[in-house]
């Protein structure tokens, strides 16, 4: 398939309506079709993991493109400078997580940029920080829990940022970090006791959602057995 095929077909993909239910939910209506993940995760199926059309896919700037470039990139051939760009691109969280979550988790530099990204100023090179903080947790099942714990005091110093999609990610990781292992959630569950003592709306709502899901019945037993 060639760029402007594909850019055809997500075109006449658009639904209007979509739209403005996506943006009802915080997503940016710019540039953006309404055009299903279904569709896009059947899509990038048929297309392949192709870096060059990722790369094409990204720079026309559209949200489903944008999505879809995350579906076929090859993590391997992803640069450190190629994800500095795209996290500056950023404008939406579903975009944002979802790269996260498909592709810049996959590559060799995940847990820098997570680090470096959770302490930047820009909104949502911050969540992708924090959302690759999340997915890692989730998907790196490998990993020691050291690195997590340093990604815990992060979330820690970084968990006054009052911008809803920041607070959000911020508690996302939180929470995942803290399902992961019975280790990590007795640390989780301490970290968010101290910042529910913080003069923050955002770190006390933070705190008190985290330590609801951390704390419940059906967490702790699953960790217990995992253990």
């Amino acid at each position: 398939m060639t760029i402007d095929g594909i850019m055809e077909y997500l075109k006449a993909m658009a639904n209007p309506e979509n739209v403005a239910g996506m943006a009802r939910f915080g997503i940016n209506p710019r540039n953006t079709l309404g055009v299903s993940m279904k569709v896009l995760r059947k899509l990038a199926k048929e297309i392949g993991r192709d870096h060059d059309m990722a790369l094409s896919l990204w720079r026309s700037d559209m949200h489903e493109a944008r999505i879809l470039a995350g579906l076929i990139d090859l993590p391997n051939l992803v640069t450190e400078a190629q994800m500095e760009t795209w996290a500056n691109d950023l404008d939406s969280w579903d975009v944002c997580d979802c790269l996260c979550m498909n592709l810049f988790r996959k590559t060799p530099y995940a847990y820098r940029k997570a680090i470096e990204w959770s302490g930047r100023n820009e909104e949502f090179v911050k969540r992708a920080g924090f959302a690759l903080m999340a997915t890692l947790a989730v998907h790196d099942k490998g990993q020691s829990d050291a690195v997590f714990q340093e990604f815990l005091l992060l979330i820690e110093n970084e968990v006054t940022d009052e911008r809803n999609f920041v607070k959000k990610a911020v508690n996302w990781a939180l929470r995942q970090i803290g399902k992961r292992s019975i280790n990590l959630n007795g640390l989780a569950i301490e970290i968010a006791g101290r910042i529910k003592r913080f003069e923050s709306k955002a770190a006390r709502w933070t705190a008190a959602d985290a330590l609801r899901e951390l704390r419940s019945e059906a967490v702790l037993g699953r960790l217990k057995d995992k253990s």
